[in-house]
């Protein structure tokens, strides 16, 4: 949370099919593997981890009506053209796939992630790979990251 004192932590949640944890696997240059052996080993002090400098962010494209009531099973086509850019990867959270089509299958159904080295830049990659999507059923916020990029343009 923004107050006039600055950002306030109220929960700290980052599981793996988050999008807070997915803008951190997108900045990750280390493989996972080790870092999660490390943890269950006790020897994370022995594992570097790197992390590429260019900030990163997620849209969520939900199911029209979320969170309230929504259609399931609507097929999403253009995730391949979406995901062509290697700076994007698109995080699956509610889908199935049934009959060779993926389906929608829940109310926060895709979360489409990308880097680049500026926030505006990253956000503009997101948005354009979310352009390819074709799931009329879907939607998304168009003001992620608004106060990151505000801040980067007042420089």
């Amino acid at each position: 949370m923004i107050t006039k004192d600055g950002p306030k932590l109220i929960e700290y949640n980052v599981r793996f099919g988050d999008p807070e944890c997915q803008v951190l696997m997108m900045r990750l240059k280390t493989d996972l593997l080790p870092i999660l052996l490390g943890c269950a080993e006790g020897t994370l002090d022995l594992v570097d981890a790197e992390w590429h400098s260019d900030p990163a962010i997620t849209v969520v494209m939900a199911a029209k009506g979320y969170p309230g009531s929504y259609e399931k099973l609507t097929e999403i086509k253009g995730l391949v053209e979406a995901a062509a850019d290697p700076d994007v990867e698109i995080f699956h959270a509610g889908t199935v796939v049934a009959d060779e089509k993926l389906l929608s299958n829940g109310g926060r159904v895709l979360n489409i992630t990308a880097r680049a080295a500026t926030v505006s830049q990253a956000r503009a990659k997101a948005y354009a790979a979310i352009e390819k999507i074709d799931w009329p059923e879907g939607f998304y916020r168009k003001d992620i990251g608004w106060r990151a990029v505000e801040r980067e343009q007042q420089g």
